[in-house]
């Protein structure tokens, strides 16, 4: 058929990708004479307005064409086109697996220090001690790890149950202990999991929103790891964990540690209504099921009063207390007016601060719970965990085609606003995914628990890994959004599933050439302003060769990158006389305007 109709082809639309409200959007089918087409039209439907429109379609030049204007709310588009052949015959076109997206978003204002500048996710517990915490009269059934360098607990008890309640003692005078040491790798942004008292060493079953955990420190603690992380120019994202609570905290009480009557014990308990029973108190809504987690109801207004609404809500305080941003864990649990009233109240206390979600899909599109999420329109998160990146990158440095990454990050590019495509937290490995290094070896996976928590990659397998992690963090910290690294990465740290790869940071024993990587990348991050807010092009995607271009005004650089195992042969263009790798120092004469490299296997280049 002789119909060409690329959404990311701006011949075709215009302007690229999602629009502000109120946007003009053309639209252009070119047709040959031999299609006989005589009449067309775009069809339109609105998400969230309900309302289906026809616009016509008029022959110009070669193509058929329409203007319209995007509605003055924010909504999804989803569109697709009808013709009509001079014998009468109706042609439907539209893309492979249903009608194209045009995401209509409002002019908010995004942060731009969060998707410019370099994350660090910190496991608290893990990355620093200051000393040998004391676990006596603490929420929960505590345990410590004399020894830093332990194996995590990772077999069920003698309950069959799996209650991560050892701790290894990182506190919050550790962190800052080791702010020199993140300012090395150029960071800017520390992104915390969970810091409120707990009875877990991950903290995502809260027991007390308004109290640091003991074992953390003191508020004060914290208060002062702001400080000296702002006079160095970082600033700290907190996890907030809303949709639900611990069983053992001040809220729900089940185990009767708090003095207070929690939900568990009375009805008459000011929380009894932030949880729905079936059967009290036995049988509850939990996540997931997870009966530790009892789940709450966001829509009560008591509990909306106490994370948000309140002067002194959860929200409003820690910002005071020295946050710069949340991180919402689980975002696809939480409606979407809760999620707008938290965006609302950081707004009111601290205007510049960053709300960034946890969705492991397409932000733009996503349905949760039957509903389609609103996200990225402007009234909510900022910008997204960007698990798509994380993933499609895996694929390509194991193996896959770059073409393939290229497709999935373009749909990504077309389908977000462009602030939230820059302010999404980028990353090849979290708290919820094995080891980057684990997974790049290729290696076989143990069958049992216990094999995989002694497992250390083969020398050569690490290597391989290695490799694939240097060329992985190029790419990560080349592409648009916050290059995001989880603790220890930098450092060569292994293990598969939780807790394995939740470790303690391996002080002394840091691969060091490895770690010289991760700095030298955050340093040309920081002096290039092309990576940190440059435009996107993809100068080639072809097997194992990937190669991006981002461009400044006044600043251009290219990642030049080959996931394959054979040399790779490429000539690109270079408006300079010499092109030189950031990374090595080599540098590359431009003949005729145009640059030679030879890439090796799992080798790439920073140009500039």
């Amino acid at each position: 058929m002789s119909i060409y109709f690329d959404s990311k082809d701006q011949q075709c639309k215009n302007p690229f990708g999602a629009v502000l409200c109120g946007t003009e959007v053309s639209f252009s089918l070119l047709c040959s004479r031999e299609e006989d087409i005589c009449a067309g039209a775009l069809r339109l439907r609105a998400e969230f307005a309900g309302l289906d429109r026809t616009v016509p379609l008029t022959p110009s030049g070669g193509a058929w064409r329409c203007t319209v204007t995007a509605p003055e709310e924010p909504d999804l588009l989803w569109y697709d086109f009808t013709l009509t052949r001079g014998s009468g015959e109706t042609v439907s076109l539209t893309r492979s697996g249903g009608p194209w997206q045009l995401t209509v978003y409002e002019d908010t204002e995004t942060p731009e220090w969060f998707g410019q500048g370099v994350s660090y996710q910190i496991f608290p517990d893990r990355f620093c001690r200051s000393r040998l915490p004391q676990p006596e009269g603490l929420v929960g059934e505590r345990t410590v790890h004399e020894s830093w360098e332990d194996t995590p607990d990772y077999l069920p008890d003698e309950k069959g149950e799996i209650r991560n309640c050892d701790f290894f003692g990182g506190d919050f005078r550790g962190i800052t202990e080791k702010l020199d040491y993140l300012q090395s790798l150029s960071v800017t942004t520390l992104y915390l999991n969970p810091i409120f008292e707990a009875a877990s060493n991950h903290r995502y079953n809260t027991a007390d929103y308004r109290a640091v955990d003991p074992m953390l420190g003191t508020e004060e603690d914290f208060r002062e790891l702001c400080r000296q992380a702002h006079k160095r120019g970082m600033r700290l994202l907190l996890d907030g964990v809303f949709n639900h609570t611990g069983s053992v905290s001040r809220y729900f009480n089940r185990d009767g540690f708090y003095p207070e009557l929690g939900a568990a014990q009375s009805q008459a308990s000011p929380y009894y209504n932030w949880y729905h029973f079936t059967r009290w108190p036995e049988e509850y809504d939990a996540w997931w099921g997870i009966k530790t987690l009892p789940a709450v109801d966001e829509g009560q207004d008591s509990y909306r009063a106490f994370i948000i609404r309140d002067r002194d809500s959860v929200v409003r305080r820690w910002l005071r207390s020295g946050a710069d941003g949340w991180r919402l864990d689980v975002a696809d649990e939480l409606p979407d007016d809760f999620i707008q009233e938290i965006r609302r109240a950081m707004e009111e206390e601290k205007p510049d601060a960053v709300l960034i979600g946890e969705v492991w899909e397409d932000g733009s599109n996503k349905i949760a719970y039957d509903r389609r999420r609103r996200y990225l329109l402007g009234r909510e998160t900022h910008g997204l965990m960007n698990y798509p990146f994380r993933t499609a990158a895996i694929d390509w440095l194991l193996g896959g085609d770059a073409a393939a990454f290229r497709e999935r990050m373009e749909e990504l590019r077309e389908n977000y606003p462009s602030p939230a495509f820059y302010c999404a937290m980028n990353f090849l490995g979290t708290h919820d995914t094995a080891r980057i290094l684990t997974l790049l070896a290729g290696e076989p996976v143990p069958e049992s628990k216990s094999q995989r928590a002694e497992a250390c990659l083969s020398p050569a397998g690490y290597r391989r890994a290695a490799a694939r992690l240097r060329l992985g963090a190029l790419l990560l910290y080349a592409f648009p959004g916050s290059p995001t690294v989880y603790y220890g990465d930098e450092a060569g740290m292994q293990g598969y599933e939780d807790p394995l790869n939740r470790r303690t940071y391996p002080w002394g024993r840091e691969d060091a050439a490895l770690l010289a990587w991760y700095r030298r990348l955050g340093q040309v991050r920081r002096e290039r302003p092309s990576l940190q807010a440059g435009s996107l092009r993809y100068l080639f995607a072809q097997g194992g060769g990937l190669v991006l271009e981002r461009r400044t005004e006044g600043d251009v650089a290219v990642a030049a990158l080959n996931a394959g195992e054979e040399a790779l042969e490429l000539t690109l263009p270079w408006a300079g006389a010499v092109a030189t790798d950031v990374m090595s120092g080599q540098q590359f004469l431009a003949v005729e305007g145009r640059v030679h490299l030879t890439l090796p296997p799992m080798g790439g280049v920073l140009l500039v």
